[in-house]
Parts: structure tokens; C-alpha cells; sequence
């Protein structure tokens, strides 16, 4: 028979592992309970810092005696713990989302099996009469050993949940050896394929510290609401080491430190207490309680006090639907990973902190840990601040699924044990912490035996709790019906939500949906209605928060982000990592700002503007909006004409209000100036995530207003001359060339300075983002929609009537292509220089042939370089796309060429802004060029091509052009979410379509007149 090494034994969960327990500290005493500081509790010492490290290839290479203490280890490189040793310089770094990097022989891992031997002394200064000296190790990937002066002291593995070891009868006072040997792989690794870095070591904190023998070895509260949620009863159950006749005093104080109750019973009996009208907890109203628990001898001594928060909360299914507090809560979520760009998975509760105050400034209420339990620091703060937590047990098996066996150990009941420990150590370590609404049991890793084994384990550790697990496709234990990725709409018979609407019989939740990568996603909106529409919809979860670059420093001293790939991992899913709603370095992503809109706590709607009518609809699930103020703001273009406070009505969670306003019913209007009704909700008080003034949600409503006038011209002669295949159409301060070969604009000069470089070109390609990977394939080697062909058929062009009218027919196709645009360029040059743009458009061809979407159609031209600030007249401040622009409302806005430009890890078209009708760019000296439309378009100007952005693979591969690219466009596609998910819905397509573009472009001194002027008049 063949022997299995002690990290490949499905078997051998740990050895001299302590029973699982809650993460709590002991203190001596009351006041330092109520401090908090872990270095006021009996003894406590954190072991984090610079050990030594030997860093092999196996663990057979392990020197003899690796553990001794009187082993020399001065030849032995430092380390810094936390960390992963692959930043550190130690091994590979690979990312995949998918694969294992070895064979499927479970549970068989490589010889080659990278080996990390991590040592330190510490010293111990009391004696331990009456203790027990634990060392906890909070995180460790992925199996290790554990020696204490020179014996072997214990075996854990579960890369990322906490392990405790009692070595008490080990130690001794004074100096102390410690060794621990860390294995990258062992048979848990076929557990933790998770979507994310493989990173190995000890990456969170190891502590030592006491506790009294005779203390409290783990309890468990729970808070029991009564049918009307409104009383509530306390209860509490201990585990003692060992029984000498102690006595538990249980004191509960209110948020403003007043006492409810202290009550002193037996320890081994059981304790409940009635609490009469609590404030009850929720994500909206953290509503927390203090319990002190001191345990004393039978001489009434005190041993111990353990502070614990409280909140009363309740968790009930009723019908299709799951209450919080007897309300059917909508989740409105964000999937999160513990990460840093620099040092990996080792996070400060600082960092974490970060994240949620982030999250609640942005409307999000809710988490999930995807995919194992993060730092224990998060549930602290999630109850702190007010946040829902979906708890994942760090349990993933994607790997399988390409086996054709997806099922393979999670339907085998041998692995029982490594799948259940799992899960009981993650509930055991976080059983106490109010924020946390379920329990999950894994992520994909399909289903069977061991899943079923899990949610029954479940329910009997805690059945205040629901039990959640995408994998159980047919919800056959879980209490939610839980998907990923449902489609809103398709053409093949898979699910979409309608389905799920219609037949799903339990609580729905999108655990993943709109993946956040690059830029995207788009359909935020329409997923947000369907939750509000239907009480059992309960919302979702985008994936995910952070992307997951490497922070790498350029020869340059630049910052860029490496991702999946650049290491030289093989497989590897390249950027697949680079998918969140901030970026590495914690800036916002677009995507951030467009969900907080999507999800803001008051909806607006206009039900009769001219008569200021407008209904308001609480979104939150339990408060009212006392704690908002509402400020209305009229502007005409640029320009604020009113502003005003509104007192809100007193509106409940989930009520709507109607109320009666003052817009600008007396207005003396412009002609084409258009004007805005603004509402700003924002907060009236500081509050523990944000500052007062902090805007919530807002609306933007257009007021119907006066057209515009016609833009009279001034007079003046044109000259028309020839050189060669050149027409050059001159005024008094103006020269705009034409290649009539080309048939297009060449160039426009004005007082002897180059103002455009090359004319308006129709293009209907676009740098391909992130949620194109499943398109983009055919776009390029089907469709060779990058490699653009344009015939010009016929040329003309006339002087009349004063005006120099030109006109091209062109046809424009790719390569290989049966299907391509009849196009007519059509250009009226004036003596003032202002040229009136005409570009027809009409789908041609072998029309079946054409793809199903095209990314945009439009123009783009070069302008000056010097031309680097803009302003426009349609949505921002920031980009937006047709299924991307909640965020962005109409108005009139200003950035530098610069500021437009999204930076995202892997170049892609970036920095659109939409249903503009005006956008100008002008120079340091005050000249420039407007863009008038009748109709609206799409705008975006960039230092880098088109061709730039498709090509580079890192922000720092991009090298500024020395002009300005204008992308002018009819219609851009939508973005989709179909990295991972809903592609383009078909409201949103950019489809082969006859279009017309049309604008007129004038050169300006801002000392003579405004863009916004310019702007107000037609051609």
C-alpha cells in the first residue's frame, strides 16, 4: 500500500489542534475588558515581525533536525511575518481563476512542493501556574507543522482560518524556540482553488497569549426577538475547561453605557435574559449592546471578564422570502477579498477598516467573503459600522469542473471530515457577531455528500442562521436560491431571471453578478429595478471590490500593476483578476460611482415637472431620511440660479411621498440654454463613515426650454485654390485643406496655427474592453472590424452663394468583409471659418453578414496638442456609456484632456461621456474649437490613439501622442457585463445600422464669447 505524506492525508485535519472556538480575548479585570486592548488582557504577546527562513524546494530537503534548538540558523535568509513569501521574493507567483498547477490525483500534491521553514525565539517572563499558553496562528497557506523547543507541537491545515495550539507544557520561562514548517501544497490545496493569487506562508498575525484555566473555554450569545420584533431575550452558553464552582456575572450595558441588567449565575447553568424594547441591529442602525461576562471562583475571586457586542437581531425564512427584523432586507453587495497590491493578503484592520467605511459611503450594505473567512478583524467592524455579512467557508474545488467529474471529491464521503472542519472552525470563530446573516458552505466546487453533510452540520451549530451555497443548484439544503451571473436576457433556453421569478419557490440572491472588470459593467440599473420589483429578489452581490494588481515600480520611478501572466505562470488567466469597483491603490473605479447611484437610499422621480411635482421613494429598508438633507438647485447651462433647502417629508423604510416644488415657473429662458432641477440628499451629522455634507443620492431633471437660433455667420470672401490633389478653401484668418484623392479634410490653420491634423474619418472601432473578450475574437479574425477600408467613389465641391460646399461618397468596409457603409461626407465652409459637418451613413451590403454588434459608429479627427482643456454640454462630471450613466447627470462640465482619461490597469476605451449636444477644447491662451450638434453624440478626447490602447498591456506602455484624438460618435456600444455574465442588452447594441451625424465646428476666443454661448446656437 502506498504511504501518503502527513500533508497529503485527507484524514488528518490537525493534530494538537485546540477545539474550535470564538475569537475573543480574557482580561483581568473589568476596566481592562472595557479598554479593549489585547495588551491589558492576562499575558499577550504578538509574534509578528522579522524570523528567520529557510526556503526549499521540498520538504525532504528540510535540514535534520530543522527543529532543534540548537540549530544554527545565522546563514538563514529574514522574512517579515505576515507575509506571502512569493512577495518576498521566495518562489512563483501565479494567478488563476480556474486551474490547479498540478495534476488532479487527489489527494496527491507535487514532489516539488515548495517549503518554507520559519523560526524565532521569544521570551516567556511569568510562570503559567493556573494558564493555559496558546499560540494562535490566524492564517497560514497552505498546511504546516509546529515546534516548540525542539518537540513537535502540532499540525494544522485550512489555509484561512485561525488555529489555536496549547503550549503550555512546552514552553518554559525565558528564552523559547519556535519553528514552523509551511507546505505550498497539501491535499487541502484541492479546497482552496480559489479564484485569486496563489500565495503561500504565514500571512496574518501569530499571537501567544493566556487564559485562566478555570476561565470560560467558549460561549455562544444569541438574542431571540418575539413574534412582533420588539422584545427580545439574551441567551448565553458557556464551555468551561474545567468545573470548581465558578459563578458567571452577565452585565448588559445600552449604547450609552447605561446598564440594562447584571445578573450572576453558576456557570454550568444556563443563562437567558429578558431585555425589554432593544434597539435592534441592522446594517442601516448598528445598534450595538455591551456584555461583560466575569467569571469568578467559588470565593467569589474574579478569573476572568470577556466583553462581547450584542446585537438584537432576527433571521426567519416566511414564505419566498428571508426577514431581517421581519423585513424583507435587499442586499445590495459587493464580494470581497482580504488584499493589498504590495503585500498581498496581508491586510491591517486598518485597511479593512478602509474598505467599509468605502463601502457605507457608497450605499453598499452588504459582503460577502469570497471565498473563506477574511481577517477577524472584518466582523468587529461589520458589526461596528452597519454591514451585512454573507460568511464563506474557505472551501473551492473549480478545478474539477474541467475533469468532466466536477463532483469528485465533493460527492465522496472519505472527504467528509476536510469539508465539515472547514466549515465548523469558520462558525465556531464568528458564531458571535450580529453583522452575519449566513453561513456559506463554499463556492463552486459542485455538489453531493459532503455538502449535505455540511448544511446539516450547520443547522445543528446554529439554526438562528441561514444556511447559503450557489453550488446546490436546485437550493435542495440551502435556505436561498442562490446564481451567479443570471442573464437578464438571452436567446438560448439557459436561465435568466425571469425564469427564476417564475418558478423559484425560496429567497433569491445573485451571490456574483456584474463583474466589475475594466470598464464596466453596464446594466446595473435594469438588475436594480427587478430587486425592487420583487420581494423575493433580494439582491446581489457585484463582483468583486478590489483589483488584484501588483503594485511594480518601472525603471522611471512610475507606478503600474502587474496581473496574471507577467510572472511567466503558465496557465494563468491573465487579467482576470483585475475586476473590481476600486482600483489596487483603493481609487474608485467608474463602476463604484454608477452602482452607489444605482443603489442610493432615495429614488427621485419626476411625475410633472413644469408643475415641480416629484415623488420620493425611501429605499432604505428600516429608517426613515431624517438624518438627510435635501438641497434643490436650478442652473441654466454653467450657471446656479437658485438654490434652496427642502424640508423631506416624514417618510418610514420602503415609503413613498409625493411633494410640490418651485422650478423656475417664472424663468425668463434663453434660447438654446437648457436648464437643470438638481436634488443633493446628503447628511446632516457626522456620522462613523462619513462627514456631514456627504451626498448620499441626487437627481437631475431638464426643464423644457426655448430651441435654439440659427448661428448667423459673418460675412466675408473665400478663396478656392488648387495644388495638386490639395483644395485649399482660405478666409480672411483660415485655411482648410482638402485631399481630393482622400476626399476628406487634411488640415484647418487659423492665424498660421494649426488647429486640426487631420479631419473627421468615420471609424467604428474602439480599443476593446474587458467585457468584448467574448466577442472580440470574431471582431478581429472574423469580422477584421480593426483594419478599416475606405474607398472614396466621388469627389465635388463648389463655391455658391458665398459658401464652399463639399461633398464625398465613400464606402468603408474591412478586410474581407461583404457587408460595409455607403457614406456621404458633406462639408459647408462659411467665410466666418465655421464648417458644417455632414456624415450619412447607410448599412450596406451583405447585411446577413454583419456582426451582431459593432462597437461604435462615429468620427474621430487630430487636433492640437496644445488644445488640453474641454468643456461639454451633456452628462459627467464622469464617464459614462448607455448602459453605464446613471452616475453622470446632465449639465455643463469642465476637465483638463487629462482628467477625462481613465486610467485602468489594462488599457481599453476609457473616458466617453454621453448625450452630449456641445463639447469644446481650447488652449492656455483662451482659443479653441466647438462641436455643435442638433442631435445628441458621444464625445471622448485622449493624447493616445485608438490602436494604443488595443495594444498596450500596462498603463505604463502608453506613450502620449503629440496631438489630440476627438472620437465624435453617434452611438457607442454598450459595455455589458460579459467578462463574466450579461452581454450587451439589446436596448443597449450598437448594431449595423444607417446613422447621421451631423455638428458644426467653430473656432473661438473665450475673451470674445463663451463655449457655452456657442453652444447655445444651432448650425
Amino acid at each position: 500500500m502506498k504511504k501518503f505524506k502527513r500533508w497529503e492525508d485527507i484524514h488528518t485535519d490537525g493534530i494538537n489542534r485546540m477545539e474550535p472556538r470564538a475569537h475573543f480575548t480574557s482580561f483581568p479585570s473589568r476596566e481592562a475588558a472595557q479598554s479593549g486592548d489585547t495588551s491589558k488582557s492576562h499575558y499577550y504577546q504578538c509574534l509578528n515581525g522579522t524570523w528567520k527562513f529557510l526556503f526549499l524546494e521540498a520538504p525532504e530537503y528540510s535540514p535534520e533536525g530543522f527543529y532543534a534548538e540548537e540549530l544554527e540558523t545565522t546563514n538563514w535568509d529574514d522574512i517579515t511575518i505576515p507575509g506571502n513569501w512569493q512577495l518576498q521574493g521566495y518562489g512563483k507567483m501565479h494567478y488563476s481563476d480556474l486551474w490547479y498547477n498540478f495534476p488532479i490525483i487527489p489527494p496527491r500534491v507535487p514532489t516539488d512542493n515548495p517549503t518554507g521553514i520559519y523560526r524565532r525565539e521569544f521570551e516567556l517572563n511569568r510562570d503559567l501556574e493556573g494558564e493555559q499558553l496558546i499560540l494562535r496562528f490566524n492564517g497560514v497557506d497552505s498546511a504546516y507543522e509546529l515546534y516548540v523547543n525542539g518537540e513537535f507541537a502540532g499540525y494544522s491545515k485550512g489555509a484561512r482560518i485561525q488555529a489555536e495550539f496549547d503550549v503550555t507544557k512546552l514552553c518554559r520561562k525565558g528564552r523559547n524556540s519556535l519553528t514552523v514548517r509551511v507546505f505550498q501544497w497539501s491535499d487541502g490545496t484541492y479546497l482552496e482553488d480559489q479564484d485569486m493569487w496563489w500565495l503561500s506562508g504565514i500571512f496574518r498575525d501569530v499571537e501567544l497569549y493566556t487564559r485562566p484555566a478555570a476561565g470560560l473555554y467558549d460561549y455562544t450569545v444569541n438574542t431571540e426577538l418575539d413574534s412582533d420584533n420588539q422584545n427580545a431575550v439574551l441567551a448565553v452558553s458557556v464551555k468551561l475547561t474545567e468545573q470548581t464552582g465558578q459563578t458567571i456575572s452577565y452585565e448588559l450595558m445600552d449604547s450609552s453605557g447605561e446598564q440594562v441588567w447584571n445578573v450572576e449565575k453558576k456557570a454550568d447553568e444556563p443563562f437567558s435574559q429578558f431585555v425589554a424594547a432593544p434597539l435592534k441591529w441592522s446594517a442601516e442602525e448598528p445598534n450595538l449592546y455591551q456584555l461583560y461576562m466575569t467569571v469568578k471562583n467559588a470565593d467569589g475571586e474574579t478569573i476572568e471578564v470577556i466583553y462581547q457586542q450584542v446585537g438584537f437581531r432576527s433571521i426567519v425564512i416566511s414564505g419566498e422570502t428571508f426577514l431581517v427584523n421581519g423585513v424583507a432586507i435587499k442586499f445590495k453587495g459587493a464580494n470581497r477579498h482580504d488584499y493589498n497590491p504590495r503585500t498581498g493578503r496581508v491586510v491591517t484592520k486598518a485597511e479593512i477598516e478602509r474598505d467599509i467605511i468605502t463601502m457605507k459611503q457608497n450605499n453598499i450594505n452588504a459582503m460577502r467573503t469570497a471565498h473563506y473567512p477574511n481577517a477577524h478583524y472584518l466582523y468587529d467592524l461589520c458589526d461596528q459600522y452597519g454591514m451585512y455579512v454573507i460568511d464563506e467557508t474557505d472551501l473551492e474545488c473549480h478545478g474539477f469542473e474541467l475533469t468532466g467529474n466536477y463532483k469528485w471529491i465533493s460527492d465522496d464521503p472519505a472527504w467528509e471530515k476536510a469539508y465539515v472542519s472547514r466549515m465548523e472552525r469558520m462558525i465556531e470563530r464568528d458564531k458571535n457577531h450580529p453583522c452575519i446573516i449566513m453561513w456559506s458552505l463554499g463556492n463552486e466546487s459542485s455538489f453531493g455528500h459532503n455538502f449535505r453533510a455540511m448544511a446539516k452540520r450547520a443547522k445543528e451549530m446554529d439554526p438562528t442562521r441561514l444556511v447559503h451555497y450557489e453550488g446546490d443548484f436546485e437550493a435542495e439544503v440551502t435556505d436561498v436560491y442562490s446564481t451567479m451571473y443570471t442573464w437578464l436576457e438571452r436567446k438560448d433556453d439557459r436561465l435568466t431571471m425571469d425564469k427564476i421569478i417564475e418558478k423559484s419557490k425560496k429567497p433569491h440572491i445573485l451571490c456574483e453578478y456584474a463583474h466589475a472588470m475594466g470598464n464596466g459593467p453596464g446594466n446595473l440599473k435594469e438588475y436594480q429595478d427587478l430587486f425592487y420589483k420583487h420581494d423575493k429578489l433580494q439582491g446581489g452581490f457585484i463582483w468583486e471590490w478590489f483589483d488584484h494588481g501588483i503594485e511594480t515600480v518601472a525603471k522611471d520611478g512610475s507606478v503600474y500593476y502587474r496581473y496574471g501572466g507577467d510572472f511567466g505562470d503558465d496557465p494563468t488567466n491573465g487579467n482576470f483578476c483585475i475586476d473590481g469597483l476600486i482600483m489596487p491603490d483603493g481609487t474608485p473605479s467608474p463602476s463604484l460611482f454608477e452602482y452607489k447611484k444605482v443603489i442610493e437610499p432615495v429614488q427621485t422621480e419626476c411625475l410633472d415637472i413644469e408643475k415641480g411635482l416629484f415623488r420620493l421613494i425611501n429605499r432604505y429598508d428600516f429608517i426613515s431620511l431624517d438624518h438627510l438633507q435635501l438641497t434643490c438647485s436650478l442652473f441654466e447651462d454653467d450657471k446656479l440660479l437658485d438654490s434652496f433647502i427642502v424640508e423631506l417629508p416624514q417618510l418610514k423604510g420602503r415609503e413613498t411621498a409625493e411633494i410640490e416644488l418651485p422650478v423656475g415657473r417664472e424663468l425668463e429662458k434663453l434660447n438654446g440654454a437648457k436648464y437643470y432641477f438638481v436634488f443633493s440628499y446628503t447628511l446632516k451629522e457626522d456620522t462613523a463613515w462619513a462627514s456631514k455634507g456627504h451626498e448620499l443620492a441626487n437627481a437631475s431633471f431638464e426643464l423644457p426650454g426655448k430651441e435654439k437660433l440659427p448661428k448667423v455667420h459673418a460675412d466675408g470672401e473665400l478663396q478656392v485654390t488648387n495644388d495638386g490633389a490639395l483644395v485649399m478653401v482660405s478666409g480672411a484668418d483660415f485655411t482648410i485643406t482638402f485631399d481630393s484623392v482622400k476626399g476628406s479634410i487634411k488640415e484647418v490653420t487659423r492665424n498660421g496655427k494649426v488647429q486640426i491634423e487631420k479631419g473627421p474619418q468615420f471609424n467604428f472601432w474602439r480599443a476593446p474592453i474587458d467585457n468584448d473578450m467574448y466577442y472580440v475574437t470574431d471582431y478581429r479574425t472574423k469580422y477584421f472590424m480593426h483594419l478599416g477600408h475606405e474607398i472614396a467613389e466621388d469627389v465635388r465641391y463648389e463655391l455658391k452663394d458665398g459658401v464652399f460646399e463639399w461633398q464625398t461618397d465613400a464606402l468603408y468596409g474591412t478586410t474581407n468583409s461583404s457587408w460595409y457603409y455607403q457614406l456621404q461626407y458633406g462639408y459647408s465652409i462659411y467665410p466666418d471659418g465655421d464648417i458644417v459637418c455632414r456624415i450619412n451613413g447607410i448599412a450596406s451590403g451583405m447585411k446577413e453578414n454583419a456582426p451582431v454588434m459593432i462597437p461604435r459608429l462615429g468620427v474621430n479627427m487630430r487636433l492640437n496638442k496644445d488644445f488640453t482643456d474641454t468643456m461639454w454640454r451633456g452628462r459627467g462630471p464622469g464617464e459614462s456609456y448607455v448602459d453605464s450613466k446613471q452616475a453622470n447627470h446632465p449639465g455643463v462640465y469642465q476637465k483638463t484632456v487629462d482628467e477625462l482619461f481613465t486610467n485602468y490597469v489594462k488599457p481599453q476605451e476609457n473616458g466617453n461621456r454621453s448625450d452630449c449636444d456641445w463639447v469644446s477644447l481650447t488652449d492656455s491662451n483662451a482659443k479653441g474649437l466647438i462641436f455643435v450638434a442638433e442631435e445628441t453624440f458621444d464625445f471622448s478626447a485622449s493624447r493616445y490613439e485608438i490602436s494604443d490602447l488595443e495594444h498596450a498591456k500596462h498603463t505604463i506602455d502608453l506613450k502620449p501622442r503629440d496631438y489630440v484624438i476627438l472620437n465624435l460618435d453617434y452611438k457607442q456600444n454598450g459595455l455589458g457585463s460579459n467578462s463574466c455574465g450579461q452581454d450587451q442588452l439589446e436596448k443597449y447594441r450598437c448594431k449595423f445600422e444607417d446613422f447621421k451625424l451631423e455638428f458644426r465646428i467653430s473656432s473661438f476666443n473665450i475673451e470674445d464669447t463663451t463655449a457655452v454661448e456657442l453652444g447655445r446656437l444651432g448650425r
